[in-house]
């Protein structure tokens, strides 16, 4: 089977998951065909359905004859054998009960076409275990949304024991058709890839506060501010649902056994029915004051403890073939809102010192979550996981970067690609430091004469600053106005630079994403999408480098209404305003974009320079930019490539700028 095949989706459960993965293939076209077992359930789940997409829809995310379609391809179904008979792909999402689920497929495959593809939406049971119950084990699959399924960007497909490697293909075509990510788990594991870091991450931090030796105040702090996760840990917990953790973690007990032990606090917690927000109070009371975490109560000890149970647990997915460094990193950030990696982090901290931290915690406790795996024992000999497992180097050599990617699609264009999609692509102090790397080596580089900045996928160019993993800071105004400091003079790099800048904007450019683009020479966006600086929302103001930049480009009247109003402004509305240069249809978005970098590109690269700097330097002190300009007019008098220019013209031809 090919995804072009699919025309049917079956949905088993019109609960949360249910009704927003049967939301999610509507939208992408299918024909959905969403049951539960009593009229009431499934209704609701139509409902929520049509209230989802209105929001879509008011929020000018889709069109309303766009909703009103994804809507009619939607069928509620109770009867068993209606919902499924034509289905070419069923997706299972009934309650996470081994018992449940075995009992749907018994009578799934007795009414499923043989045509049809299962997959089912469990977040940890065994793949292996329920794909037995049919008669197709090799047409049966993992294929794990992350709640809610509209917003969330991750879809872990997992094989079980039996799966075929087409199943697999299709289903990640499936996912992608779907506008999702999705990340193949190569194995059957408890907790698959996300589970397996978040849970004992979540069990470890309880473990911490059982010992007396933290407490909640202090493991969130560390959490969230000093390794600048998404939550705390248990705020996370508190989230989500401690029962829900708890039974993952159970189970992740009974499979792989004492390292997975559950925290006597957290039974206690269940026990208590103190689940979290869900049931008013958990880790913290939400009906007196709810989660408050101070910015400054972690510790490097609490740190590198959470740190070294991660980077474990990563080992432990390597080892087992579940997935490698790559897969593991991808789906923590999308699934779960990580900066970084939990593999790319820990080799940061150091796999040497988070091994001495594993042996000195299991030397004191003698517990078996704390035994480092003999693979992260190689992996910290071999410098890291990266390092060991898949160290070869980039192919751009000096162009090696973890938030940004530099390419070089020909012509002359060096293009920069902002690589943070599961962040919507948001500026954090990394890719500062990278991004005016990476702006002074191309600078430098000979093949380089002009420079394409655009963000990775299609939901934003950038959606402004990282706050979450800023948010580390403290609050320290120093450390504010530093970090405010080096976004001035990053961005500053693509103004100086001696060639051309082209921003391609294509979705959200906001905040610190439209500050950058404000200092490219030219930007083009498509008609889909939402500039702004929305900073005075917030009760800040634009930091690097807006209050002073944007004002040259629109005028100071317009920049004061696009920073006093905090609006998210449209491609047409920044056009006429004369923020952007040219807006393109979606469709032909990337080839105007490269089309008009090389047209840069191949330009007169000593005149293209000094006319930067003239401009540049004319901004507050015309007398000092007309000097510039003076000077530089004579000194191009005497370049190979004026004469260039002149001949190029006088026999109607087209020069060839060699930058001499």
């Amino acid at each position: 089977m090919e995804v072009e095949d699919i025309n049917t989706v079956a949905v088993l459960g019109a609960g949360n998951m249910g009704h927003g993965i049967a939301e999610v293939a509507a939208l992408a076209g299918f024909d959905v065909n969403l049951r539960d077992i009593k009229e009431e359930f499934v209704q609701n789940g139509y409902d929520q359905i049509e209230w989802s997409l209105g929001k879509l829809a008011e929020k000018d995310q889709l069109s309303d004859e766009e909703a009103d379609d994804a809507l009619e391809r939607v069928t509620p179904i109770v009867d068993f054998e209606d919902a499924v008979a034509d289905a070419d792909f069923v997706i299972e999402a009934v309650p996470e009960k081994m018992d449940i689920k075995k009992d749907v497929y018994a009578e799934l495959e007795e009414y499923a076409p043989d045509r049809a593809i299962f997959a089912t939406n469990t977040s940890s049971l065994s793949v292996t275990e329920l794909s037995e119950v049919t008669e197709r084990p090799e047409r049966f699959c993992g294929m794990h949304f992350f709640n809610p399924p509209v917003r969330m960007q991750l879809v872990e497909v997992i094989s079980g024991a039996h799966t075929d490697d087409e199943t697999l293909d299709v289903t990640e075509a499936l996912a992608e058709e779907m506008g999702k990510t999705p990340v193949r788990v190569r194995k059957d594991s408890p907790g698959f890839i996300v589970n397996r870091i978040l849970v004992p991450l979540m069990n470890e931090a309880a473990w911490m506060v059982e010992s007396g030796d933290y407490t909640v105040a202090e493991v969130d702090s560390a959490t969230k501010f000093d390794m600048g996760l998404p939550m705390g840990s248990f705020e996370l917990a508190d989230q989500v649902g401690i029962d829900v953790g708890y039974h993952v973690l159970d189970y992740m007990h009974d499979v792989l056994g004492d390292a997975y032990e559950p925290c006597p606090l957290l039974v206690e917690k269940v026990e208590d029915e103190k689940l979290g927000k869900k049931t008013g109070e958990g880790f913290y009371d939400y009906e007196n004051g709810g989660v408050d975490i101070p910015t400054d109560a972690g510790s490097e000890d609490a740190v590198r403890r959470l740190q070294a149970v991660m980077a474990n647990e990563v080992a432990k997915l390597i080892e087992n073939d579940v997935a490698d460094p790559d897969a593991i990193d991808e789906a923590v950030m999308l699934g779960a809102g990580f900066p970084d990696g939990p593999a790319k982090m820990a080799d940061d901290a150091g796999l040497d010192a988070l091994v001495e931290t594993l042996d000195a915690l299991f030397e004191d406790t003698d517990a078996d979550r704390y035994a480092p795996t003999d693979y992260l024992r190689e992996a910290a000999e071999e410098g890291g996981f990266y390092g060991g497992a898949d160290g070869e180097e980039s192919d751009e050599g000096a162009y090696d970067y973890d938030t940004i990617r530099v390419e070089k699609p020909g012509e002359m264009v060096g293009k920069v690609v902002i690589d943070r999609p599961h962040r919507m692509n948001t500026i954090s102090e990394e890719l500062l430091d990278e991004l005016g790397d990476a702006v002074e080596a191309l600078s430098e580089d000979d093949d380089v004469r002009g420079l394409l900045l655009v963000g990775e996928g299609d939901k934003a160019f950038s959606a402004g600053a990282d706050v979450q993993s800023m948010a580390a800071g403290g609050g320290d105004p120093l450390q504010a106005v530093e970090l405010s400091k080096k976004g001035q003079d990053t961005f500053g790099k693509l103004e100086t630079c001696p060639m051309p800048v082209l921003a391609a904007i294509d979705g959200y450019c906001l905040g610190g994403g439209m500050e950058m683009a404000t200092c490219a020479d030219i930007r083009i966006a498509t008609d889909r999408s939402e500039l702004g600086q929305p900073e005075h929302d917030l009760g800040l103001l634009p930091g690097w480098g807006g209050t002073q930049r944007l004002k040259h480009i629109v005028g100071e009247g317009r920049a004061k209404e696009i920073i006093f109003t905090a609006d998210r402004f449209d491609a047409e509305t920044m056009e006429s305003y004369g923020f952007v240069n040219e807006v393109v249809e979606v469709d032909d978005f990337d080839d105007r974009a490269f089309e008009f970098a090389a047209d840069l590109a191949a330009g007169p690269p000593v005149a293209q320079r000094y006319t930067k700097r003239a401009m540049l330097a004319g901004r507050d002190d015309t007398d000092a930019g007309l000097e510039v300009e003076s000077q530089a007019f004579g000194h191009l008098m005497s370049t190979d490539d004026l004469m260039e220019g002149i001949t190029a013209f006088m026999g109607d031809g087209e020069p060839n700028f060699q930058g001499k």
